[in-house]
């Protein structure tokens, strides 16, 4: 690793070779010399390490400094120090990090972003600093995120990207060309030409590749499509995201209730949709709320406090269940011991059939059109699985407590609860989101609590009619 006082002898660019190591993680010597030049105060030697880093590079060398040296770090990479960056990190840590800067720096720095990215850093301050920094915006720029900032949260209007390339219906191809040519203020990146009438109502959309293969004397209205994927603004992300996946898109325009281009969507931003609500549905299965890796203990604490709590109710209801055979226990302690075993065959069970319904709730591949023959298939699917743990099971009981009986009544438990785990792992993720809640929130409580009652009562109440057992 080179030293930053030896960087100047460098002829290559150094964040290509130094920043990550060869299984992709940020490289500790690259780290370090960050942290060195940090402390010493370098600004030179800080810019020649991490000045031209990508955007995502800078995000997670931000995440690996200390919240102290974070600060410091945008402090001295001055002008350098892109703010795209801070879409790369952790919602934590970017807060953090805003919160130590000046509102008239952060301002500086949001002013030479995309739109949505500045919507994005922007949407989770407190509405005095989003003031604070709107104000030291140019107007248009202003009037462009609070446009953004208005629409709901995870709406369209949210993601888009306010910068495309407008023309009017009469345009040649030849004065589109010369224009994306000779203007200064055109997106970085984009796909399409989009068509709109004096109102700016959307017409259509020319992909880039005709242009480049049509005469410039030719209209752009005869080459033009017309938009037929267009995504309105208040739409829901993950809608469109759907959408993109079903129809292969790149980009897409966005219009307003009256049908007014407002910015356009990007699959890149669609990318990122994806992750989230895929970490978002992951996230809420197991119960752990919205938090991030960099949140602290007493955050994380709290968010998943709420579902331990609910998680524990539902554990008392099982036990309920239990309380009721009391006496059948003490009768014979040996069901005691093979209970667990019922309840947690049952809970995988569940969980199983659970996570496909969620899933195929997300994609919309689950619906009523083949809901029961979905149902029939998860039904016979945990029938034969039951099946076949109650051999084994039922063969290990007998051998075990040398109990023919014992072991036909774990297995006929296994049957009836591996059954029931597979209707309530459909069933409830269904019911909940007709209800309009979350199935992805909810349903492992409910479907976890059905499959600890069920086998409980299951296995105790055919131990009672087997043996005779008192009630």
């Amino acid at each position: 690793m080179a030293n930053v006082d030896e960087l100047d002898d460098l002829d290559v660019d150094i964040s290509e070779i130094l920043v990550r190591d060869d299984e992709g993680h940020l490289n500790p010597d690259f780290i370090l010399a960050v942290e060195e030049a940090l402390q010493a105060e370098d600004s030179y030697g800080l810019r020649k390490l991490a000045g031209k880093l990508h955007e995502a590079d800078t995000g997670d060398l931000i995440e690996a400094l200390s919240e102290s040296e974070r600060s410091d770090f945008v402090r001295l990479l001055g002008d350098e120090f892109d703010y795209t960056a801070l879409t790369e990190t952790d919602e934590a840590v970017r807060l953090k990090l805003l919160e130590s800067l000046p509102n008239e720096e952060i301002a500086e720095g949001l002013g030479d972003l995309d739109s949505d990215d500045a919507v994005f850093i922007l949407k989770d301050l407190d509405a005095a600093d989003q003031a604070e920094i709107l104000g030291g915006l140019p107007y248009a720029d202003r009037a462009q995120l609070k446009r953004a900032l208005d629409y709901p949260e995870d709406s369209a209007g949210r993601r888009m990207q306010s910068e495309f390339i407008a023309v009017a219906p009469f345009w040649t191809v030849g004065q589109t060309i010369d224009y994306m040519r000779e203007a200064q203020d055109l997106p970085d990146s984009f796909y399409e030409i989009y068509v709109v009438d004096a109102a700016f109502k959307l017409l259509g959309a020319v992909a880039l590749d005709k242009i480049m293969r049509t005469k410039r004397d030719e209209n752009v209205t005869s080459i033009m499509t017309e938009t037929r994927h267009a995504v309105l603004a208040t739409e829901d992300q993950e809608e469109v995201a759907r959408r993109f996946e079903r129809y292969n898109l790149v980009s897409s325009a966005v219009v307003d209730d009256n049908d007014r281009l407002v910015g356009i969507l990007t699959v890149d931003d669609i990318v990122d949709v994806i992750q989230e609500e895929a970490e978002e549905d992951l996230r809420a299965l197991a119960g752990v709320g919205d938090e991030e890796i960099s949140d602290s203990v007493l955050t994380i604490a709290r968010l998943r406090f709420t579902w331990l709590v609910v998680n524990l109710v539902t554990a008392i209801l099982a036990s309920v269940v239990i309380a009721v055979f009391e006496n059948t226990i003490e009768a014979m302690v040996a069901l005691a011991v093979l209970m667990p075993i019922v309840a947690s065959m049952g809970g995988n069970a569940g969980t199983q059939t659970m996570t496909v319904a969620v899933r195929g709730i997300a994609t919309q591949e689950l619906s009523s059109r083949n809901a029961w023959r979905i149902l029939r298939r998860e039904v016979l699917v945990s029938a034969l699985n039951g099946c076949g743990l109650a051999i084994l099971i039922g063969l290990t009981t007998w051998f075990w407590f040398d109990s023919i009986g014992l072991g036909s009544v774990i297995g006929s438990a296994i049957i009836i609860n591996m059954i029931f785990a597979g209707l309530s792992g459909l069933l409830i993720p269904i019911v909940l989101d007709k209800l309009n809640v979350d199935p992805a929130i909810a349903s492992s409580v409910f479907v976890t609590t059905v499959t600890d009652m069920v086998g409980f009562f299951a296995f105790l109440g055919l131990a009672v009619l087997w043996f005779g057992l008192p009630f």
